[in-house]
C-alpha cells in the first residue's frame, strides 16, 4: 500500500463510510473522536455534525460497537413479519380461494425468512459477517423470486392484490439491504425490483403494465429515505454519545487526580508551610520527614499503578487465572486449573479482564457459601469464543429459593454482558454449582 493509498484510508468520511457501507461502518465510529465533538459549548448545528461526520480510521473496527449496531436491521424484519400477514389476510378476505394457495405459499417463506433472521441476530454464538452476507444474498433472490412467482400463477384478475404481498417482502428487503449493506445496495434492489415487476407482468397477462409496475416508488423511495435517515441518526449519535463520554470519563480521572493530589501532597505541602515548635534544627528534621514519607507515598502509588496496567496487559488469560488462584489460595480456596491450548491473542484485553474478575467473582461466592475449600476452573474455546467453568462440589442452591444477588447479577451477569459475553450458573442442593462463562474471541 501507498503512502498516499494508507492516508486516504485514514482520512475517510464517517458519513460517507456509513452511507456506503451501512452498519457495519459503525465500528470505526470510536476513531477520530476530537475535543470539539464532545464540547459542550453551544455552536451551529450543521458546524457540530460536520465534526462528529469528519475523518476516522477505517483500520481500526470495535467488534464489541458493530455487534450492538448490528440489530437495527431487526426493524426491516420485524416491518416485514407484521406487514406480510397483514396483507395476506387483507388479500384473502377480499378475494377468497382465488389464488389463495400461491399467495399463501409466499407468505409463509417470507415469514419463515423473517422469522429466522431474527432468531440468527438474536443468537448467542458470534456474528459472522461471510454468513451474513449469504443469508442476505438468499433472501434477495427469495424477493425476486416471490414477484416472478406471483405473477406466473395467480389469475390476471387478482393479480395486482396478490403480488402487494410480495412487495410487503421487497420494501422490507430495501430497508434491510440499505441498513446492512449501505445505500448502493437499496438503490440496486429499488431499480431491480422494476424490470423484475415487468417480467412478472408478462408472465402474468402476457404485456408490460408501465404504469402499475412503477406505482411502488413513491412508497420505495420514502423507504429509503427512511433507513437513510435512520442510519445517519443512529451514527451521528453513537459519535456524539462516545465524544462525550470520553470527555466525561476525562474529567472524572482528572477529579481522581485532584482528590489523591489534596489528600497527599498538597496536605504535606500545608503542613510544612504552618512549620511547628521547636528550633530550626527540628523543624528541618520535621520537614525532611514529611518530604520523605511524601516521597515513597507518591512513589508507591505510581509504581502501583503502572505494575496493575504492566501486569494486565502483559499476561495471557492462563497466567492471569493462575494468578487469581495463587490469590485465593492465600485466603485458603484451592484452585485447580485446566487449561486447553489458547491463542491468547484471539482475546482481547477488555475480555480477558471481564472473565478474570468474574471468575474471582465465583471463586469469592464458593468460599463464603459452598462450604468447600476446592474448586475447578476449566477453560476452553467453544462456540467461536473461550469458555471458562467454574465447578465445585459445595452444598449448591436451588436457584428459585435464592434468587440472583448482586455478586451474581452485577458482577458475574453484567460484567460480561458488557464484553459481549454470557454467563451461567448451575446449582441445586447437595449437588454443588457451575457457573460457565463465555465470551466471543
Amino acid at each position: 500500500m501507498t503512502r498516499q493509498q494508507d492516508g486516504d484510508r485514514r482520512g475517510a468520511s464517517f458519513l460517507v463510510m456509513l452511507l456506503r457501507r451501512g452498519t457495519p461502518a459503525l465500528a470505526t465510529a470510536t476513531t477520530g473522536l476530537t475535543d470539539e465533538i464532545g464540547d459542550p459549548t453551544p455552536v451551529r448545528a450543521l458546524q457540530r455534525i460536520s465534526r462528529m461526520a469528519g475523518p476516522v480510521d477505517e483500520r481500526q473496527r470495535d467488534g464489541l460497537l458493530l455487534r450492538a449496531a448490528r440489530y437495527v436491521v431487526l426493524v426491516p424484519l420485524v416491518y416485514r413479519l407484521l406487514m406480510v400477514p397483514a396483507t395476506f389476510g387483507s388479500y384473502a378476505v377480499k378475494h377468497g380461494s382465488a389464488g389463495l394457495a400461491s399467495v399463501a405459499i409466499v407468505a409463509v417463506c417470507s415469514v419463515a425468512l423473517s422469522a429466522f433472521g431474527l432468531f440468527w441476530m438474536m443468537r448467542r454464538a458470534p456474528f459472522r459477517s461471510d454468513l451474513a452476507g449469504r443469508l442476505l444474498l438468499i433472501d434477495l433472490v427469495a424477493t425476486l423470486a416471490f414477484e416472478l412467482f406471483i405473477g406466473a400463477t395467480v389469475s390476471p384478475a387478482v393479480f395486482h392484490d396478490a403480488v402487494g404481498v410480495a412487495d410487503k417482502h421487497l420494501l422490507g428487503s430495501v430497508a434491510l439491504l440499505t441498513l446492512a449493506v449501505g445505500i448502493p445496495s437499496g438503490i440496486g434492489l429499488a431499480a431491480l425490483s422494476l424490470p423484475v415487476r415487468l417480467l412478472s407482468d408478462l408472465l402474468n397477462h402476457g404485456t408490460f403494465d408501465f404504469a402499475q409496475a412503477a406505482s411502488l416508488y413513491p412508497t420505495m423511495f420514502g423507504v429509503l429515505f427512511t433507513a437513510v435517515g435512520a442510519l445517519i441518526l443512529l451514527g451521528l449519535g453513537i459519535r456524539l454519545a462516545l465524544a462525550y463520554g470520553i470527555r466525561n470519563g476525562r474529567l472524572a480521572e482528572r477529579a481522581r487526580q485532584h482528590r489523591m493530589l489534596h489528600d497527599t501532597v498538597l496536605q504535606t505541602l500545608e503542613a510544612i508551610a504552618l512549620g511547628g515548635p521547636g528550633d530550626s534544627d527540628q523543624r528541618l528534621v520535621e520537614v525532611q520527614r514529611l518530604a520523605r514519607a511524601q516521597a515513597i507515598e507518591l512513589r508507591q502509588t505510581i509504581e502501583t499503578a503502572a505494575a496493575q496496567r504492566a501486569e494486565e496487559g502483559a499476561r495471557p488469560l492462563g497466567e492471569k487465572l493462575a494468578a487469581l488462584a495463587a490469590e485465593m489460595a492465600r485466603d485458603g480456596l484451592r484452585a485447580q486449573l485446566v487449561i486447553a491450548e489458547l491463542d491468547d491473542d484471539t482475546l482481547s484485553e477488555v475480555r480477558q479482564i471481564a472473565i478474570r474478575d468474574a471468575v474471582r467473582e465465583a471463586m469469592r461466592n464458593t468460599m463464603k457459601h459452598a462450604e468447600t475449600d476446592k474448586v475447578v476452573v476449566r477453560v476452553e474455546e467453544r462456540n467461536g469464543g473461550i469458555a471458562v467453568i467454574t465447578r465445585d462440589h459445595g452444598t449448591g442452591f436451588s436457584p428459585a429459593d435464592r434468587p440472583a444477588g448482586f455478586g451474581i447479577s452485577e458482577s458475574i451477569t453484567a460484567r460480561l454482558s458488557e464484553v459481549g459475553g454470557t454467563s451461567l450458573v448451575e446449582s441445586s442442593p447437595g449437588s454443588g454449582t457451575r457457573v460457565t462463562l463465555w465470551v466471543p474471541l
